[in-house]
């Protein structure tokens, strides 16, 4: 019998958001995705999933969420990497402040779809007084892209206060696992893995002591579904709540890769801050969630993931 709950999934063949559409159509759900396919892969995919080919700004994509009318609306895409973020800011906002306006648009005119919108709790609260940081820390953004996701997450709550879309954000660490794209310009741990695997060299930004708290998708993944059963809740960290340096972590997928080279040293990324790492006590409270992978496995999967595509 056909599914009686439906989602729509932006960005859904993308790294995360694939992730997310597995679980979904797993739990039994119709899912739309809606990707323009400029770092969405289709085979990505799950058989079952129906995709849409749109900009999550355009038209298109708000027609096709109207139409479809599902009970959830998973928002993950965005431009995500800080460094074009800084070199492109007004793409940066077009991308991620006037797609999520977009969403929110659908979900008003739909009038019953809860939305789960991805955040970035690694750049809202900028460079934080003490660490790990919790959702009473001031927010103080130091690039584009940490301002366009504390925007969103602006619209959202006006949004909810004056239209009655119900919402969640949910405030995300570093995240990492297969599927994690390792071209661009984000994603440290795809990155380091793809080149160590190819025996190429690897670069990292500034001394390597940079702190970031690296989450493993699955449990991301936990926590929206989490999220999309829960009403009231605003806004809410996913994180571990330890920082790993950046020498520490290649340090590890050295020795998972057998990696022979010497990284090299590069000067450190306009608008990268130097430690971060997250408190998620109100998901484990109000969600139930705490994460359940711990960084060794999840890099062995990843690495795993990684080495299996090499032979493909």
């Amino acid at each position: 019998m056909p599914s009686s709950r439906s989602a729509v999934v932006t960005g859904g063949a993308g790294f995360i958001g694939s992730h997310v559409v597995d679980r979904l159509t797993c739990d039994g759900y119709q899912v739309i995705v809606i990707d323009d396919l400029s770092s969405g892969r289709r085979e990505n995919l799950p058989a079952g999933a129906e995709l849409v080919v749109a900009d999550v700004t355009s038209e298109e994509a708000r027609a096709a969420m109207e139409r479809s009318a599902p009970d959830l609306i998973v928002h993950t895409a965005a431009q995500i990497s800080v460094s074009r973020s800084t070199r492109e800011p007004l793409l940066d906002a077009r991308i991620n402040v006037l797609g999520t306006i977009n969403v929110l648009e659908a979900a008003r005119a739909i009038g019953s779809a809860k939305v789960v919108f991805i955040s970035s709790g690694g750049t809202v609260y900028g460079q934080p007084d003490e660490i790990p940081v919790n959702e009473s820390h001031p927010f103080g953004p130091e690039n584009p892209y940490g301002a366009s996701k504390l925007a969103g997450e602006v619209y959202l709550g006006m949004y909810r206060k004056s239209f009655g879309v119900e919402s969640t954000a949910l405030r995300l660490a570093n995240i990492y696992g297969p599927r994690q794209d390792p071209h661009g310009e984000a994603g440290v741990v795809a990155i380091f893995t793809q080149a160590m695997l190819a025996d190429a060299p690897i670069t990292i930004f500034g001394d390597g002591n940079d702190e970031r708290d690296y989450v493993y998708v699955s449990d991301v993944v936990d926590a929206v579904i989490a999220a999309a059963a829960t009403d009231g809740l605003d806004a809410c960290n996913i994180g571990t709540g330890k920082g790993t340096n950046v020498n520490d972590l290649c340090d590890m997928l050295t020795e998972l890769t057998g990696y022979k080279r010497e990284a090299l040293y590069g000067p450190p990324r306009p608008g990268d801050i130097h430690a971060i790492s997250l408190d998620a006590g109100l998901a484990r409270a109000e969600l139930g969630w705490s994460p359940k992978v711990a960084l060794k496995a999840g890099l062995a999967q990843t690495v795993e993931f990684f080495r299996d595509r090499t032979r493909a």
